[in-house]
């Protein structure tokens, strides 16, 4: 029975220079991996994404393909994106998933695992 599975790596980072802590926008740019780690080629086709913010607030985004592209991966390959979201909070998480479709026409669902944006400053409770 064919496998159909990606592995999706993520790494988060703060845009302070695309930020304004003082008017509640706070930047984050995030690059993931996506792997085809299963035995068909398959092709991501589009994204949902929940983004939650320190006060509780979520927003979702939906669309198709990531930056402009529907890869289509061969296992084994890999395909990199770098995106980004604005915040009215200095942290929050980001989760979701992809659908896709296989090679031999069967669709399914890869999970973005939950990460956090988080602006860096460390704040202390007195």
């Amino acid at each position: 029975m064919a496998k159909y599975e990606f592995r999706v790596e993520v790494v988060p980072q703060f845009l302070p220079d695309q930020s304004a802590p003082e008017q509640d926008v706070f930047s984050f740019a995030y690059t993931i991996t996506i792997t085809n780690t299963g035995d068909v080629p398959a092709q991501l086709i589009s994204r949902h994404w929940f983004i939650t913010n320190a006060l509780g607030q979520v927003e979702q985004v939906k669309g198709l393909g990531v930056v402009g592209h529907q890869p289509l991966l061969k296992p084994g390959e890999a395909f990199e994106y770098t995106s980004g979201c604005r915040l009215r909070t200095r942290t929050g998480t980001m989760h979701g998933t992809y659908f896709c479709v296989a090679e031999d026409g069967e669709k399914f669902e890869v999970e973005i695992p939950m990460f956090v944006l988080d602006d860096g400053t460390r704040r202390t409770l007195h």
